[in-house]
């Protein structure tokens, strides 16, 4: 007989049939027996579980009588006698404690955690979990009891979850934490696997969502900040760590005898290489190997691919820049490099062999300049480079072949059982092909297994005697392709023909509209039943083998491709500078394939749609960081369209111009022409970080934006930062606070975050520090869910200035490490973290410490204007340093290299860096007049002083101290007063002797 307490109280023949219990006295009694199966409870705690502190008067006569009932209840039910046994010290269940569900769950649960396999420890837990039908002990009895329960169940869930997330199952698990976090909102554990799983998932903006509000109501509720568990799931978003996005199999997997030798060589090579025809399983393979392996994993899916490259960097998250402090584009295996420097991640490198010279070329790259990394490659041939280790991938033995088969048969058929001697005929036919094995066994829905065979037989009686000089396998699956084909209705053939354009997958609308067959979602869903198309997430997909056939077969419609996604980039664009910017990018990034697919016909073919296409997908581009994508597409539109704009497309054609590599077009004739407000308002700044502005050609474009609401708050930025690099603080300030507060209004969190720094900047020199905080906080969070990690990371750094300032030297520390751990290889974000440490280091007096980080940092801040602010940056903290170490002269070139790329960039605030520092010295020559009048100019250049800047606080104290305060405020006034264009000149002309 069975026990289960694990919901209602139940007790259970050996046939499943229910033994009647009686009411809930006697369904509680056996509850609390069963809690301890086999073990002996006193009469005092069963009367305890009963009735809790307030036992009826007579409640051990009552036991004794419901013990008598219980023991008839079972006796009718067929259990044998003395199964309830009566001892001096009590009860005891004379039962096997795995016949009581609880206890077969508490062994499974126990056998799942030592156990190191995911899978084994998701299937383990996942059986436990079915045990339970409801609450414990059903409300019975023994509350406490029935809350440990309880809580061994969440553990046990939460454990579950924690294996699934381990195989990748992201996005299977989102919907499930999310029902969890809202019944346990206090429960850290579940939130940190939401944040994972939505991170996972590429819902990054959601997780960070999610975490900003489990600590606040942290906070609230409980003034406690987030656990640990917690606060590394919310790092580990703003790191951008990739999670282990893994395609999630549709189907289970098959074993087969490479298995164990590719999860070998994984473990003791760096480059391992699955070779076979397609349609052999090579994808599902890796897939298979990579959920035995811990670690981080990042698939690159490469079908569709036209640069290997840039694949690999979106995959990775990676940006070739930030987009709130811009560089100059990196080379995208640069970029590479540089990220992966410091990472050990295993690089799927899925469908390479239409692009395995150039995959080969980044692998060798990527292998012998970073130490860390692993590649997997799927290929139909080698990519023949020293080291590889080669797995070939078979047929399927005929035992596994056959396994294939009848589990995809029960799929289309259930409850039909084929013919396993016809089904062994079959895939002996198909040379083991999985794909081939596949389409076959779709056609039992209409067919049976005898007729499938047959059919099969002649087809390959036929394809035997022609095309011999194909490869027998290639031989094998196109024919099983053919043949499928031909068993499709002629709607189903035109909709498959016709879907073959899609390069990636699309959604039903895009089919609906591009391949324009009647009821196209009853067609497709006879597509996926045949097994010629593939449905998961919310798009369909066709295999690459099965897609090259269709495309042979059908009609050529990348024309209405192409028109359809144009017409969904240009919807999606103004979408792109507002409240729906998530969704618009997270849009765009998911038919990537599909609009480069769009660009690379219509350069050629339509060049003008193309120039539209660009233009609509510019700000997409910058948002994503991935500017350099555009730029083969540009070369070839405009080299295609010629000097001359199209007509009504001088705009576009500008920003052509901008992602082009090089051009010879003349740019001043076609801005003449552009006579209204711009369609697209951020041309302006996409020229400006352009390889090729010119200072009048920026004006007019300037000039052209229009009054829009996202036009006014972009132009306030613009006129802020005018303000600002001359002086001017308070206008600045005024330009960035209506700037943002248009951008929140419109919701646009890379206008908000873009100007939030700014204000935050103020707000530090006037040593409001707490506002900082704020302002810089809510930066960095917008950075994060717009995904520019770098961004993030920039802003950790100038959050981390601020503080130490503040005199939080431990806090300053902390904040520079974790920038430099988020950079994720972005040099300029890298130098500034090494600088700030450097600082810190100096501010202890560790000055050959501090040596060592600026010497590091120098030596990464390349790059234009944000680079030139680094620079400034580095040159003065170094400065310092060497003053710091008695060496003036080296300070004093240190400092005047600060001064001299303020200069180049015109760029105030950084002059009045690096005046100070040379205030420094002079100071410490003794010459505090001079001192005093450069400390005046540098709050004059400014348009503030910065509280609480410590170094500048000490100049003034020994200055006042040598001359006088009256003699310090005279040279300081004149030096303020000098106005800035005069003070500029003179610095330019002799920057090289002052300080001297």
């Amino acid at each position: 007989m069975q026990f289960a307490i694990l919901g209602p109280v139940e007790a259970r023949r050996p046939d499943g049939t229910l033994v009647a219990l009686g009411g809930p006295q006697l369904r509680g009694l056996l509850a609390l027996l069963a809690l301890d199966a086999g073990r002996i409870v006193g009469a005092d705690r069963l009367i305890d579980g009963l009735h809790g502190d307030h036992p009826p008067e007579g409640a051990a006569e009552a036991l004794q009588s419901q013990v008598s009932r219980l023991r008839r209840r079972l006796k009718d039910g067929g259990a044998p006698g003395g199964l309830v046994e009566f001892t001096p010290a009590g009860y005891r269940l004379a039962v096997d404690p795995q016949d009581v569900d609880l206890h077969r769950f508490e062994r499974l649960t126990a056998q799942a955690r030592e156990t190191a396999e995911p899978d084994t420890k998701l299937a383990l837990f996942t059986e436990a979990l079915a045990l339970w039908r409801g609450p414990a002990l059903d409300g019975l009895a023994d509350p406490p009891r029935a809350a440990r329960l309880a809580e061994l169940r969440l553990a046990a869930i939460e454990d579950r979850v924690e294996a699934g997330l381990a195989l990748a199952q992201h996005e299977k698990l989102v919907a499930e934490l999310r029902e969890l976090t809202r019944e346990h909102p206090l429960r850290e554990r579940l939130t940190a696997q939401l944040v994972r799983a939505l991170h996972g998932s590429g819902r990054s903006a959601e997780a960070l969502a999610v975490f900003a509000e489990a600590r606040d109501r942290l906070a609230d509720e409980l003034g406690a900040d987030p656990s640990a568990e917690l606060a590394d799931a919310h790092a580990a978003v703003l790191r951008g760590s990739p999670a282990r996005r893994v395609p999630l199999p549709l189907t289970g997997f098959v074993g087969r005898d490479e298995l164990d030798r590719l999860v070998a060589a994984l473990g003791t090579t760096r480059l391992v290489t699955l070779t076979g025809p397609g349609g052999a399983g090579k994808t599902r393979l890796a897939v298979e190997a990579i959920s035995r392996r811990d670690g981080e994993v990042c698939f690159v899916e490469l079908a569709t691919a036209t640069e290997v490259a840039p694949a690999v960097l979106a995959a990775l998250g990676l940006r070739e820049q930030g987009v709130l402090t811009p560089g100059a584009v990196s080379d995208p295996a640069d970029r590479l490099v540089a990220g992966l420097a410091d990472r050990s991640p295993l690089l799927v490198l899925d469908n390479c062999e239409h692009v395995v010279a150039e995959a080969a070329r980044l692998v060798r790259r990527l292998l012998s300049e970073c130490p860390g990394p692993r590649v997997l490659v799927t290929s139909r041939e080698a990519l023949g480079l020293t080291g590889e280790t080669l797995v070939p991938v078979g047929p399927l033995p005929a035992v596994a072949a056959t396994r294939l088969f009848t589990e995809r048969a029960a799929a289309v058929a259930p409850g039909q059982a084929p013919d396993l001697a016809a089904v062994a005929r079959i895939c002996a036919e198909l040379d083991g092909l999985p794909l081939a094995i596949e389409l076959a066994a779709a056609r039992l829905r209409t067919l049976s297994a005898t007729d499938v065979a047959a059919r099969l037989g002649d087809r390959f009686g036929l394809l035997s005697r022609g095309e011999r000089t194909a490869e027998p396998r290639h031989r094998t699956l196109r024919g099983v392709v053919e043949w499928s084909w031909d068993l499709l209705d002629p709607r189903e053939q035109r909709l498959a023909g016709r879907f073959a354009v899609f390069a990636g997958g699309a959604r039903l609308d895009a089919v609906e509209r591009v391949c324009a067959v009647p009821d196209t979602e009853d067609v497709l869903a006879g597509l996926v039943e045949k097994s010629f198309v593939e449905f998961g997430g919310g798009r369909y997909r066709m295999l690459e083998t099965i897609r090259a056939f269709c495309a042979e077969q059908g009609e050529d419609r990348r024309a209405a491709h192409a028109g359809y996604f144009l017409g969904l980039a240009l919807s999606s664009e103004p979408k792109l500078r507002g409240a729906d910017q998530l969704a618009a990018l997270e849009e765009l990034s998911a038919e990537h394939a599909e609009l480069h697919a769009a660009l690379r016909w219509s350069v050629t073919a339509a060049p003008d749609l193309a120039l539209r296409l660009i233009a609509a997908l510019s700000w997409y581009w910058w948002l994503r960081g991935l500017r350099s994508e555009a730029t083969p597409f540009a070369d070839a539109a405009l080299a295609a369209i010629g000097p001359e704009p199209p007509p009504g497309l001088d705009e576009e054609y500008v920003l052509g111009l901008v992602h082009a590599s090089a051009t010879g077009a003349g740019i001043e004739p076609i801005l003449r022409r552009l006579d209204g407000p711009l369609r697209y308002p951020y041309l302006f700044l996409l020229w400006a970080f352009s390889p090729h502005p010119k200072a009048k050609e920026g004006e007019r474009l300037a000039a052209l934006i229009g009054g829009d609401r996202w036009s006014r708050a972009f132009a306030r930025v613009s006129d802020g930062l005018g303000a600002q690099y001359d002086g001017r603080i308070a206008e600045a300030e005024a330009h960035f606070s209506a700037s943002l507060a248009g951008f929140r209004e419109l919701g646009d969190r890379w206008g908000a975050a873009s100007t939030l720094e700014k204000l935050a900047e103020f707000a530090d020199w006037r040593g409001d520090h707490v506002r900082f905080r704020e302002l810089m906080d809510e930066s960095v969070r917008l950075a994060a869910e717009l995904g520019s990690f770098e961004d993030a990371a920039d802003l950790l750094c100038r959050r981390a200035d601020g503080v130490l300032r503040a005199g939080d030297v431990e806090a300053a520390k902390a904040g520079y490490e974790a920038a430099a751990d988020q950079a994720r290889g972005n040099p300029l974000t890298l130098a500034r973290a090494r600088g700030g440490l450097g600082e810190v280091a100096r501010r202890a007096g560790d000055l050959e410490t501090a040596r060592r980080w600026y010497s590091a940092a120098i030596g990464l801040a390349t790059g234009p204007v944000t680079g030139g602010e680094t620079r400034i940056r580095l040159h003065t903290g170094f400065g310092w340093t060497m003053a710091a170490a008695g060496d003036l002269d080296t300070a004093t070139e240190l400092h005047q290299e600060a001064l001299a790329t303020a200069l180049e960039y015109a760029n105030l605030p950084g002059a009045a860096q690096a005046i100070e520092g040379l205030a420094g010295i002079l100071a410490e020559r003794a010459e505090g007049e001079r001192a005093a009048f450069l400390l005046g100019v540098a709050v004059g250049l400014r348009g503030a002083p910065v509280a609480g800047d410590a170094d500048v606080d000490a100049v003034v104290g020994r200055v006042r101290a040598r001359i006088g305060a009256d003699a310090y405020a005279d040279a300081f006034a004149r030096g303020r007063e000098m106005p800035p264009d005069q003070a500029i000149h003179e610095l330019g002309q002799r920057r090289f002797a002052l300080g001297s």
